[in-house]
C-alpha cells in the first residue's frame, strides 16, 4: 500500500485549516486516513505547525512519500533533517548521540530565527499603531482648533461696542 503524507483540508470556506495525515494514496483528499501527524493553520502569521515529529520520521523511514507542500512543512520542522541524520545512524557515518546534539542545534537556531521574525511582526504592529495614533491626535486637535468659537477682539481694541449692545 503506497502511503502518502499530506494534508487534509479543515476549516470553513475563506478560512483553511489543514491537518497532517499519513493516508493511503489512493484514499480521498479529504477521506480515511491512516495516522494525523499534527496540524497546519496558514491563517496566522507566522503560520501555525504542529507536528508529531517521531511520528513523521518513522513514516518517513518506513518509505511514506509526502507531498510537495507536506514536504515544504516537514522540512521547515527538521523531520526531513533527522531523516536525513538517522540514515546516517544506518549506514555507520554518525552515532545516535552526534543525531540528537546536531537536530538540537539545528533546533534552536531555526526557533530563533522564528522568534526574530515573531518580534519584528510585534514591534512593526507596535509602530504602525503608534503612528495611526499620533495622526489621529493631530487631526483632532486640528478639529478643535477650527471649531472654536472666534472672538471679537478687533472691535474691543478699537474702543467701540459691538453693533446691537448698549452701554
Amino acid at each position: 500500500m503506497p502511503v502518502k503524507i499530506r494534508l487534509q483540508r479543515h476549516g470553513k470556506k475563506g478560512k483553511p485549516f489543514y491537518w497532517i495525515v499519513a493516508a493511503d494514496s489512493r484514499a480521498k483528499r479529504d477521506g480515511r486516513y491512516l495516522e494525523k501527524l499534527g496540524i497546519y493553520n496558514p491563517n496566522t502569521n507566522p503560520a501555525t505547525i504542529e507536528l508529531n515529529l517521531d511520528g513523521a520520521v518513522q513514516w518517513l523511514q518506513n518509505g511514506a512519500q509526502p507531498t510537495n507542500t507536506a514536504r515544504a512543512i516537514l522540512s521547515y520542522k527538521g523531520a526531513m533533517y533527522k531523516n536525513h541524520l538517522l540514515g546516517g545512524v544506518q549506514k555507520g557515518a554518525l552515532t545516535e548521540e552526534q543525531v540528537e546534539e546536531k537536530f538540537t542545534a539545528w533546533i534552536e537556531a531555526k526557533e530563533g530565527k522564528v522568534q526574530g521574525k515573531v518580534d519584528t511582526l510585534a514591534q512593526a504592529e507596535a509602530d504602525a499603531k503608534a503612528k495611526a495614533f499620533e495622526a489621529e491626535k493631530a487631526k483632532n486637535e486640528a478639529r478643535i482648533a477650527a471649531n472654536a468659537p472666534v472672538v471679537e477682539d478687533a472691535a474691543e481694541d478699537a474702543g467701540e461696542t459691538p453693533a446691537g449692545e448698549e452701554e
